[in-house]
């Protein structure tokens, strides 16, 4: 079964900015905070404030941990590598360079617990937010699972995801957005 959910920021910058998480997997949620790379790039993560809300959305954390400007600069960087090694993956190429991913990895992941009312409680400063999405990765990463990852078949969406569909035939990253939207072009254009 694949989580999908998408939750409104309000930003300081741009007004408001929906994370969305339909990769089927953390790292590659992470990744997807840049849409359309290959066009119009657009940056979900325009500033520090926007990453300590994305890792509330993404269930990383209960309380959003501080983000200064070094702390955003890291997660950046991660960000991109775990998109150019997902991309290798999706390409069935080696890796290379594993150093930074492999570093995040090892450090302490975010801290769970149980709660007084029986719910999961989640803390970590952006150290251990960053551990985490670097372990997703790891996961994510290593073969076999590695061979389901696709890019959305929509023209100018860049997304990554996990094909868990039963004969590995996804063709989108979201079928209500993406898929919905290919169809309809499709039908206008079959129409006209």
């Amino acid at each position: 079964m694949r989580l999908s959910k998408t939750v409104t920021h309000q930003t300081g910058y741009a007004g408001v900015v929906d994370f969305t998480f339909v990769s089927g997997d953390l790292a590659l949620d992470f990744a997807g905070t840049v849409g359309s790379r290959r066009t119009d790039r657009v940056e979900l993560l325009t500033g520090p404030a926007d990453l300590a809300a994305w890792t509330t959305a993404a269930g990383l954390v209960d309380v959003a941990p501080d983000v200064d400007e070094r702390g955003f600069a890291d997660a950046l960087v991660l960000r991109e590598e775990v998109y150019r090694l997902a991309v290798a993956a999706r390409d069935g190429e080696d890796y290379t360079d594993l150093a930074l991913l492999n570093d995040h990895a090892a450090r302490p992941p975010v801290a769970v617990g149980l709660g007084a009312d029986g719910g999961i409680v989640r803390t970590g400063d952006l150290a251990a937010v960053l551990a985490t999405v670097g372990r997703a990765a790891v996961d994510l990463l290593a073969r076999p699972l590695a061979a389901q990852v696709r890019e959305c078949g929509a023209d100018t969406c860049t997304r990554l995801y996990v094909d868990h569909s039963r004969r590995g035939a996804r063709r989108w990253c979201d079928m209500k957005r993406c898929g919905n939207r290919v169809k309809a072009s499709q039908f206008r254009a079959r129409h006209a």
